[in-house]
């Protein structure tokens, strides 16, 4: 079982009150039950013990964990211009692309010390279109969820309508910054969201990016290899069929836990700690929970963090430990 940081918080979300937590802007979350978050002092450093969900922002909680002290990084920041989740020092509505890449830049920097010389980070982020200086996204009939009321204007260099190559930008920016660009998996969506476009082939694939901190590096390629036309084992290839699989809770994109459990069962063995920056509703902790690894997850939401910690105890039935920095 794990531990339990005791204290006082209150957040910015619904108030916390006898280890509950009412989150009034999500129906499928009623209620749910939380053990007490625990302050940290600033200059504090962090040993990890254990799983442990840490609620606060990404840059400032990586800076205080141990060097060297996970085997692997798994996590999808926020994209840019996508969506505003009314939080301070949220990631991902920056005013200009390149304030929004050096930002990430600055969080991978830290991921890095914090990785093993042999650890791995498996990156997803997707990509967008230029709003040719609108500052707002009329809904898709197909998806109305794609409404914005806060767009970044056109980057400099891009016209309206470009698409603006996010993924690429960044995993070119993280090369620069010492990474070993490795693989660009293609994740193809069957299942992908429609959209009502008549002018492009409608988008079914976003890019998950293998990097590493150094040359050489734990892989073990036997665990996740695939089953081949002739019916025996293959090299797993980059090409990822997985299916969407929205979670009927707060946060708007979830991980599939199909794309991720390659990733841990490839770049970690049993016990080791697998971080993710941008922990959103935990997907990477229920599959680190089914591999038998340890999660440190960081999240920013306090809306977020109680409705991963519902979910990491819902599924594994055990006590969450959660620090707040």
């Amino acid at each position: 079982m794990f531990g339990v940081t005791t204290g006082q918080c209150v957040t910015s979300a619904s108030k916390m009150q006898n280890g509950s937590y009412k989150n009034e802007g999500n129906k499928n979350v009623r209620e749910i039950s939380l053990p007490e978050i625990g302050h940290i002092a600033r200059a504090t450093s962090i040993p990890l013990r254990d799983s442990t969900l840490f609620q606060g922002d990404a840059l400032t909680v990586l800076r205080r964990l141990p060097s060297e002290s996970v085997r692997c990084v798994i996590t999808s920041p926020p994209y840019w211009g996508l969506r505003d989740y009314g939080i301070e020092e949220q990631i991902g509505l920056e005013n200009t692309l390149p304030q929004f890449i050096h930002r990430l830049v600055a969080v991978f920097a830290e991921v890095k010390r914090v990785l093993t010389d042999d650890g791995t980070l498996w990156l997803n982020i997707g990509d967008g279109y230029t709003s040719g200086n609108r500052g707002w996204r009329a809904p898709d009939k197909k998806n109305p969820a794609r409404a914005m009321d806060i767009r970044p204007e056109t980057p400099e260099g891009l016209k309206p309508k470009d698409l603006i190559g996010v993924p690429w930008r960044l995993a070119f920016s993280l090369q620069d910054d010492g990474w070993y660009l490795r693989s660009d998996v293609v994740w193809h969506k069957p299942n992908a969201m429609p959209e009502s476009v008549k002018d492009r082939p409608a988008r079914s694939h976003e890019y998950l990016f293998m990097l590493t901190k150094s040359e050489r590096y734990f892989y073990d390629w036997q665990a996740v290899r695939e089953i081949a036309d002739t019916g025996g084992l293959r090299n797993r290839r980059s090409v990822w069929h997985v299916n969407t699989k929205p979670f009927s809770g707060a946060h708007f994109a979830t991980f599939p836990p199909d794309l991720i459990r390659p990733c841990i069962q490839a770049s970690t063995q049993p016990g080791d700690y697998v971080l993710d920056p941008f922990f959103g509703s935990g997907t990477v902790g229920i599959v680190c929970q089914e591999e038998n690894r340890q999660y440190v997850g960081i999240e920013l939401n306090p809306e977020y963090v109680a409705l991963a910690s519902y979910r990491l105890q819902r599924h594994h039935n055990s006590v969450i430990r959660i620090a707040a920095a």
